[in-house]
């Protein structure tokens, strides 16, 4: 029989009857292994350890405050986008201004308004809006409306100027 080469350990025969040396230093090495894996959990411990969590109250209020901010820019470019000729588009002073308007019963209404140095009679009703007469130029005050020029061909038309003519002349 061949005799073991003792300069390896024979670490397959150390739990082997009659060699009590090789046990305890098989016990000895995984207690030391042991040892060390308890140092290391315990150094480990604090990063494995579950971390603290956040207040769910502050992170309600931080998610609501979030909210509020996006939606309160949303509607601030909503705005923007629905005003913006108001900022980039003013040149000067209107050129289209209502100058009088009176109602003439029901849903009916008589505009005069001025669009540069030209003025314009104009009724309204649920229809929608028909151009009456052109009127003279007049001075920038407002003043009271002047018997319209030429009656159009429409008889009604007619009509309609002179029961207004007469509404607007009464003392």
């Amino acid at each position: 029989m061949a005799k073991p080469d003792r300069t390896k350990p024979d670490i397959g025969r150390a739990t082997a009857p009659g060699r009590p040396g090789a046990i305890l230093g098989v016990l000895g090495c995984s207690g030391l292994l042991l040892r060390a894996a308890d140092e290391a959990a315990s150094a480990t411990a604090p990063a494995l350890a579950a971390p603290d969590l956040p207040n769910p109250g502050l992170a309600l209020l931080r998610v609501l405050g979030a909210l509020a901010i996006v939606l309160a820019v949303f509607w601030l470019g909503v705005w923007l986008y629905r005003n913006w000729q108001r900022f980039f588009l003013r040149t000067g002073p209107p050129r289209l201004r209502v100058l009088e308007a009176r109602p003439l019963g029901g849903r009916q209404m008589l505009y005069v308004v001025a669009y540069e140095q030209e003025r314009l009679l104009l009724a309204s009703s649920p229809q929608g809006v028909t151009l009456l007469t052109h009127l003279p130029p007049g001075s920038e005050e407002i003043s009271p409306v002047a018997t319209p020029a030429p009656a159009p061909a429409d008889p009604a038309a007619s009509g309609f100027l002179r029961v207004l003519s007469r509404a607007l002349h009464r003392p």
